[in-house]
């Protein structure tokens, strides 16, 4: 069962569409669920999030976390954007079924690689990022038994 703000940010998604002239665009997938998550970001000179807008094609599930996890990085710094996690992601939905965690963590994911495509054409290193993975499939499983 999903919870209401699961169902409000799938309802009533922020943030969504894309940005012309992005600072960083990161793109991910899961190949188990076919979901794709593509995250825009718009970074001032002084790592500030101004802006971002999330496209994804997927679940209800899906969607709920991009759309949060756009508001979690919105007026952050490039830092404090590089700590949301998936954890907090599903804290800020108040939960998701444990067959839906996975969605969280495809929404940190995208947020890391718009961080990394912003630091790669700027030419400069993120404290802690690491390069992203394009599919996470592989964790998922860890994930949903960390719930």
């Amino acid at each position: 069962m999903y919870t209401k703000k699961v169902m409000d940010h799938f309802s009533n998604p922020r943030n969504m569409g894309e940005l012309e002239n992005p600072s960083g665009v990161g793109t991910v997938g899961n190949a188990k669920c076919g979901d794709i998550m593509r995250m825009y970001l718009d970074i001032d000179d002084d790592g500030i999030i101004q802006d971002v807008k999330f496209k994804t094609f997927g679940c209800g599930a899906a969607i709920a976390t991009s759309s949060v996890a756009t508001e979690l990085v919105k007026g952050k710094t490039v830092q404090e954007a590089l700590e949301v996690t998936n954890k907090a992601v599903v804290e800020a939905l108040d939960g998701l079924p444990p067959v839906k965690v996975h969605c969280s963590l495809l929404a940190e994911q995208a947020i890391h690689a718009a961080l990394w495509d912003y630091a790669e054409k700027n030419g400069i290193k993120i404290e802690g990022l690491k390069k992203p993975k394009n599919d996470v499939h592989d964790h998922e499983e860890d994930v949903a038994e960390s719930y």
